[in-house]
């Protein structure tokens, strides 16, 4: 009886997304017995790896050269006339993206995981649709995530998220930065670190809602001495504009 439900499906857990939580569930699945299959359509790795955390990071790291040319000469290093080129910065970038995606691809594979690379549809519990094809399992877990939009407003359309500020094709010589999370205040210093005009904006004074007071005001106070223009509007009053 046991061996008959196994076998009344094509796979025991099907997934819909192969960002974080989906290759983790879907290889501890697999190291466990279970018969398994993930589908997707865009890149393996999620978020994180391909459009937040690790290239995110790296772009990071790229604007806080500027400042340690300078500081080097202070340790007695002789630094020549830098140049920054940001279409080599995501050259590079994208080929440790497409090294990553590979590391993921061989986890799952090495578990036994079939990697199906369509987009997939849920029909009913147990099935889902996929290439016109039809694929039953006991389980199916839809680990899709989240993806960034854009609100309709006058000038909309000119409006990009943080996906596509990864692949730009060359460095924007103004930006503004609508937003005061950790993610706006991240790309307002990778922006600025890079040499771009960028103004941040924000409902309130301090950025950061949430966080530690001493870390917020800390922040609006290093921003300023970098050069950061930040906008913001106090409750009842017009808004302003603080120049770094």
């Amino acid at each position: 009886m046991l061996l008959l439900m196994a076998t009344q499906y094509d796979y025991d857990l099907f997934t819909i997304g192969a960002g974080s939580g989906g290759v983790r569930a879907s290889r501890m699945s697999a190291s466990f017995g279970a018969k398994v299959a993930v589908a997707e359509e865009r890149y393996l790795g999620g978020t994180c790896v391909n459009v937040g955390c690790i290239p995110k990071k790296l772009l990071v790291y790229a604007s806080h050269f500027g400042d340690d040319f300078g500081d080097a000469k202070s340790y007695g290093w002789t630094v020549g006339e830098s140049h920054f080129d940001w279409a080599q910065l995501i050259a590079n970038k994208n080929k440790e993206i497409q090294r990553l995606n590979g590391v993921y691809r061989r986890v799952l594979s090495d578990a036994g995981v079939t990697i199906i690379e369509d987009h997939a549809e849920v029909i009913d519990e147990h099935t889902v649709t996929i290439g016109g094809k039809r694929i039953t399992a006991k389980y199916i877990l839809v680990a899709v995530g989240s993806w960034p939009m854009v609100p309709e407003f006058p000038g909309w359309e000119h409006a990009i998220s943080s996906n596509e500020a990864f692949y730009l094709p060359s460095l924007p010589q103004r930006v503004i930065i609508v937003g005061g999370g950790y993610i706006g205040v991240e790309f307002a210093g990778i922006f600025h670190g890079l040499g771009a005009r960028t103004t941040q904006l924000y409902w309130n004074e301090l950025f950061l809602r949430g966080f530690d007071g001493d870390i917020r005001s800390t922040l609006a106070e290093e921003m300023r001495k970098r050069g950061v223009n930040r906008w913001h509007r106090h409750r009842g009053q017009p808004d302003s504009l603080c120049h770094g």
